[in-house]
């Protein structure tokens, strides 16, 4: 079993991966990115990301957004802090999640935690890594509906292949 490396919100678990020279886009995706949240789609997202990253031997990097709530920290205080509370709550979660299943299924697994808007986030964290694919849950809020979701707008950034897991 690795060590898991922490530094600044990131950990790897699971094995090494192995260091191999290929050229970009040629022999299929080496970094698989999904963004969780604890939501049933996210847990769905997860899991067929892990499953592709196991079987085109690629490493998974989950990331999870942690929401700001500027305005009601402006306004409750107490509300604010409770709400990061529930966000690192729910981040120790799913950091236990992406350890267990790297050790189950044998996949490099990086766990990061970001803080801030989930969309801009994600799409930073993408090109931070060099994602060569991004895996996200569709939404299930139907205002997103009209303004559109996170999923909706990582597919018309264009920059990865984005799969959206129903």
């Amino acid at each position: 079993m690795d060590i898991p490396q922490q530094r600044a919100g990131v950990e790897h678990y699971g094995p090494a991966a192995a260091r191999c020279e290929f050229e970009r886009g040629t022999d299929g995706p080496r970094l698989i990115m999904v963004g969780v949240d604890g939501s049933p789609t996210s847990e769905r997202a997860a899991s067929y990301a892990a499953g592709l990253a196991r079987r085109q031997r690629s490493r998974l990097a989950v990331v999870f957004v942690g929401t700001t709530t500027s305005l009601v920290g402006a306004l409750y205080g107490q509300a604010a802090a409770a709400a990061a509370d529930t966000n690192d709550e729910l981040a120790e979660v799913l950091r236990a999640a992406a350890k267990q299943g790297a050790e189950e299924m044998g996949v490099p697994i990086t766990f990061i935690v970001r803080r801030g808007d989930p969309y801009t986030e994600l799409r930073d964290t993408a090109d931070q890594l060099k994602a060569d694919m991004l895996v996200v849950g569709a939404s299930a809020q139907a205002g997103h509906r009209i303004i559109g979701s996170v999923a909706t707008r990582l597919v018309k950034q264009g920059r990865w292949p984005v799969v959206v897991v129903p």
